[in-house]
């Protein structure tokens, strides 16, 4: 079986410790490399190559935002996964416009962890749905609103603007499927679709297009 390379940046021994033996119960997994301070975990990560980040924002010598700036700009197909303490809305949406695929609030369980590298590395994005709702209203707040009545600028299907809504609030594939009672393969094609003819690459983009135009309500 091919195991996920993962890379851990935390500046705090004791939760860096954690988080890798809590990564080694997983047979799928494997920590390929640690740091604790952001302008050396470039460097590594650089030369490592691992396929996801697991990424602290508050880091010694760089802050997680740039770490995941400068990682994105020299290894773009790097996944990074933040790890944040503060439901700081900004803070995550400069991540996000960064390049990072999405955030974890610390000391989540053992399994969200899990199923939220899996979520990455199949092409979602983890956006908890504890602040996911204020970082939209937050993103939102710094548009100018649309004028005139919402259109459908990309041909979207009646499923795949429900899909769109419900990864807007934060569900993964997994719980979108739930909820529409589909398998999760249906709910990866719809996005594909979704991702295809609104002409972005992640959840991400597709819901920040989805409110400009005014389409999506939070």
């Amino acid at each position: 079986m091919d195991r996920t390379r993962v890379y851990v940046v935390e500046d705090q021994p004791t939760l860096l410790k954690n988080l890798v033996k809590v990564l080694g119960t997983f047979e799928e997994l494997e920590v390929v490399g640690t740091c604790q301070d952001g302008e050396l975990a470039v460097e590594d990560i650089v030369q490592v190559r691992p396929q996801i980040v697991l990424l602290d924002l508050e880091l010694p010598g760089l802050n997680g935002i740039q770490v995941t700036q400068r990682v994105k700009r020299r290894v773009s197909n790097v996944e990074i996964l933040i790890l944040t303490s503060f439901e700081d809305e900004q803070k995550v949406y400069e991540a996000i416009q960064a390049g990072a695929s999405g955030y974890l609030v610390k000391r989540v369980g053992p399994e969200k962890i899990r199923s939220s590298i899996r979520e990455v590395m199949e092409g979602g994005t983890v956006l908890e749905p504890i602040i996911a709702k204020r970082f939209w209203n937050y993103f939102h707040s710094l548009q100018a609103k649309p004028a005139g009545k919402p259109e459908n600028p990309w041909g979207l299907t009646p499923a795949e603007f429900e899909v769109l809504r419900y990864v807007a609030k934060g569900l993964s594939n997994a719980e979108v499927g739930e909820v529409m009672t589909l398998e999760r393969r249906t709910v990866r094609t719809h996005l594909s679709h979704i991702y295809r003819k609104m002409g972005v690459n992640s959840h991400v983009e597709a819901v920040v297009l989805a409110l400009k135009a005014g389409v999506v309500d939070l």
